[in-house]
């Protein structure tokens, strides 16, 4: 993988056609670079540079690339092929999108930059017109090829990122090239209609050309083959780009960031960012406090989900927010604290955390704000002229702390396996969604971030940790278990005979493979695991909260589903406020398992109790396994990173001065030497004082 000059790249989202002004640019190259900022990442927008078939309009992209050079700065070009010129539209009218509805897509003006060629549609991944068409593949091909020949060795180069956020429309796309698509994707997956018919339940199908796509998706195995069916294609075609501009360019760096969308819209939009960093060198986040809200768990969600989805490889924060959001709905009645209006302080703990978190790249969303559309005005840290604000002076003052050499060593070190591992199974996401549509309930996305809040809030580290990585845990948290396939649940059985301690919340396994209940429950032989046969279930996530579980002296209120037990082999630690068992532990082979008969981490997540956030300290220490590191003040977050030396991060997410104690295990390391001391801030023998929105950053 090509290695950046720079030891973190650090910069922002510069060049958006028509913004900033072309007078300008010289201008904030040389105060950017003077500021300590390395990186520019610029939008090449298909739509704006083939402006007529085969007629390239470089000229104020080659300028991007010649203002880096000549400023020590690194370029990202962030290929737009999505972006469909207008031309292509009349030439090639086969090939535009069409919604679930029948309504075909038009060009769209942007949001974020003053340019049509989008789609109108809630989605990153896709223009007008779909990649599916052969014609508008090799169209695509020639302007990706010409864009990559052009720039390939330029000294203002490092590398391409190659999908922004990294996803994709919900209702799209219904078009003829992406149902011939879809039915080739079905005859290699089934083989023959006959076995097709054995799985959709529809058994008059006479030629694969009869097949259409579900418009209505319903809890089937036909809606789940169309959720996967069009994450595949959608990624098959981010690979086609990158394929690509390999051949072309095959030294440059390949990038790519989604929106740490994964627990939200994995199912719906494609968010999936463990595929997405499975494919290239670098991957990043967007992740805005003004549009996601700037509790302190929420600081630190994106760069963990994101470190367990690259799985060891680097990671950026690649859009953080800088300045203010306006009159978007996001912010719609929100405090004014509520990161919509970002202060030099707010900047300072939102970067800390990133960098806490294991992110090792740096990019604001814009340098400085977009002049027009709706988006104007938002996110940059420099002015609308482009002059220097007291939000720049701190993103200056990190850059240029991050890339002190004093740093290298705190840069290489990464975060510690955490003390349990929140289990992501995709499948059970795509279910869920399926049947969750007709009443619009969000239980999946409330129990995983429920949890996760859960052990955060309590200074448990926790990583988001997929199947195929869970054998470096010993510990796995289990929020919403719904829906396994049949392998899957094996998998998990011989990771608990061979030692494995689950915590689990209800109905695991409950629907099966291609979504079939089980008439055994716990399902595909989990109940052997659990010790338990199912009592009773209850599919009331509405009125769930009506409920409460007595569990070692907590009082828990349900979310979700209900599921009461009869023990087996298990050993009963629960009940329900009317009496039934609700709550289970089991000793199985070398591990153990809890079964908790709700989703009390989704009621957790809508409103966090005593009882609640006690809870997850609670199961932790039922584990056996003791944190890594505790703290007094939950105020304070407490990370901990290691390469050649060890690094303990202190974090102040509320805007006043906090003062505590950490504690190790096995007592309290020495105090090596300062990387961040923030204002006045204070560490000895574990006793620490931080400023409000600040941080320390000591090796210990």
């Amino acid at each position: 993988m090509p290695t950046s000059p720079h030891q973190v790249p650090f910069g922002a989202v510069y060049f958006r056609k028509s913004n900033p002004p072309q007078e300008d640019w010289a201008r904030d190259y040389k105060i950017a670079s003077e500021d300590g900022l390395n990186t520019f990442r610029h939008w090449f927008m298909w739509s704006v540079i083939e402006r007529k078939p085969g007629l390239f309009d470089w000229d104020e992209f080659d300028r991007q690339l010649d203002l880096a050079a000549e400023n020590g700065m690194q370029t990202i070009i962030a290929e737009f092929s999505m972006t469909t010129p207008e031309w292509m539209i009349r030439r090639y009218p086969d090939a535009v999108q069409v919604r679930a509805n029948g309504q075909r897509l038009f060009s769209a003006m942007s949001q974020s930059c003053a340019t049509s060629g989008f789609g109108n549609h809630n989605g990153s991944g896709s223009g007008v017109l779909t990649f599916n068409h052969p014609e508008v593949r090799e169209a695509a091909r020639n302007f990706l090829t010409e864009l990559a020949t052009r720039y390939r060795g330029h000294p203002g180069l490092y590398g391409y990122d190659i999908w922004n956020e990294c996803n994709y429309g919900t209702d799209i796309d219904f078009s003829e090239p992406t149902k011939v698509a879809f039915r080739k994707w079905l005859r290699t997956k089934y083989g023959d209609l006959d076995a097709l018919a054995l799985v959709w339940h529809r058994y008059s199908y006479v030629e694969w050309e009869d097949i259409e796509p579900p418009r209505l998706l319903y809890p089937y195995a036909e809606s789940l083959d169309w959720i996967q069916f069009k994450r595949e294609n959608n990624y098959d075609q981010m690979q086609f780009r990158i394929d690509t501009i390999k051949a072309a360019d095959p030294d440059a760096a390949i990038i790519a960031h989604g929106v740490a969308g994964f627990v939200k819209d994995m199912a719906s939009r494609g968010a999936d960012d463990w595929l997405a960093a499975s494919k290239v060198d670098t991957y990043g986040y967007t992740f805005i406090q003004a549009r996601q809200g700037a509790e302190p768990w929420r600081n630190f969600y994106a760069a963990d989900l994101i470190r367990g989805a690259s799985r060891g490889k680097p990671f950026w924060h690649a859009e953080r927010q800088g300045g203010p959001l306006w009159m978007q709905p996001q912010v719609m009645g929100r405090d004014k604290n509520d990161a919509r209006v970002a202060t030099p302080e707010d900047i300072r703990l939102w970067s800390m955390c990133s960098f806490a978190g294991g992110a090792t790249g740096m990019m604001n969303l814009r340098y400085r704000p977009l002049l027009d559309g709706p988006l104007f005005g938002a996110f940059g840290s420099y002015g609308m002229d482009g002059s220097r604000t007291p939000r720049s002076e701190i993103v200056s003052r990190i850059a240029k702390w991050a890339n002190d050499p004093a740093q290298k060593d705190l840069f290489a070190a990464t975060p510690v396996t955490g003390d349990v591992g929140l289990l992501v199974v995709p499948e059970v996401q795509e279910w869920d969604y399926l049947l969750s549509a007709e009443g619009g309930f969000d239980t999946y996305q409330a129990a995983m971030f429920g949890a996760y809040k859960g052990f955060v809030e309590n200074n448990i580290l926790v990583d988001w940790v997929q199947l195929t990585d869970i054998e470096k845990y010993a510990v796995l948290y289990f929020p919403y278990p719904i829906m396994l396939r049949q392998a899957q649940a094996t998998q998990i059985a011989d990771w608990v005979e061979r030692g494995g301690i689950l915590i689990s919340e209800a109905c695991p396994g409950y629907f099966g493979d291609n979504g079939r209940v089980g008439t055994t429950q716990p399902n595909l032989g989990l109940d052997a695991i659990f010790g338990v046969a199912e009592d009773e279930v209850e599919f009331m996530p509405d009125i769930a909260d009506r409920d409460s579980i007595e569990f070692d002296g907590l009082n828990l209120t349900c979310g979700g589903f209900l599921q009461s037990f009869k023990p087996t082999s298990g050993k009963v630690l629960g009940r329900f406020a009317d009496g039934r068992i609700a709550v289970v532990e089991n000793d199985h082979g070398r591990g153990k398992t809890l079964l908790i008969g709700s989703h009390v981490s989704a009621s957790n997540f809508r409103d966090t109790t005593a009882d609640s956030r006690k809870y997850f300290r609670k199961v932790l220490d039922w584990s056996g396994n003791r944190p890594q590191i505790e703290i007094t003040n939950r105020h304070v977050q407490a990370r901990l990173q290691k390469g050649d030396r060890c690094y303990l991060w202190l974090l102040n997410s509320s805007p006043s001065r906090q003062t505590g104690h950490v504690r190790f295990p096995n007592g309290s390391p020495v105090l090596q030497n300062w990387h961040w001391r923030g204002q006045d801030g204070h560490y000895a023998d574990g006793e620490f004082e931080i400023a409000g929105k600040d941080a320390l950053v000591l090796e210990l």
